[in-house]
């Protein structure tokens, strides 16, 4: 970031590679529609673009731009008046693991869609906690940050969402590995 601030414009294209995908997820979890997804990620770096001159250096990128693309998010949802719930494909989740014997790939596809599945189900404010904390490994404090809430309410958030989870997959952790 900080040769793309002092003028380097190769180095913006790293950045977009290297944080594009992360980025396109995080929507992904919120908008049904792949097409605003990426129209939405391009916004976001679009706005990076103009907000690079605010980036101080020495501080942490991935939740400066996580605290754009919420608010990005935080735009397309009050413009269109409504939450997005219809579910995408979400490659961060996690894929079937690749074996010889076909039964054991169908079972880990369908847990995995009963996973994705019950993340997707969660209130709005619930999965966006969700994501950054478990698929951007980010902590409560910067989601807390990103987010306009309290690092206590960002706990409070996931712990709900992760009881709801644990409820509605229990199952599953029943069942031999």
């Amino acid at each position: 970031m900080q040769a793309y601030v002092e003028g380097d414009v190769a180095a913006f294209q790293r950045l977009f590679e290297a944080l594009a995908p992360a980025v396109h997820a995080f929507f992904s979890r919120s908008v049904g529609d792949r097409a605003i997804v990426d129209d939405l990620t391009q916004t976001t770096f679009l706005k990076l673009h103009g907000a690079r001159r605010q980036w101080r250096r020495g501080e942490r990128l991935r939740p400066w731009v996580f605290s754009i693309a919420a608010h990005v998010r935080s735009d397309w949802l009050r413009r269109e008046g409504r939450l997005a719930t219809e579910p995408v494909d979400d490659e961060h989740l996690a894929a079937p693991v690749l074996t010889g014997d076909a039964t054991v790939e169908l079972g880990l596809k369908e847990r995995n869609e009963r996973i994705r599945a019950a993340v997707d189900s969660l209130a709005e404010a619930q999965r966006v906690v969700v994501h950054l904390h478990r698929f951007e490994g980010l902590g409560f404090a910067e989601i807390g940050r990103i987010l306009g809430i309290s690092e206590g309410a960002a706990k409070l958030r996931a712990f709900r969402a992760y009881q709801i989870l644990r409820e509605r997959l229990a199952d599953l952790a029943e069942e031999p590995t």
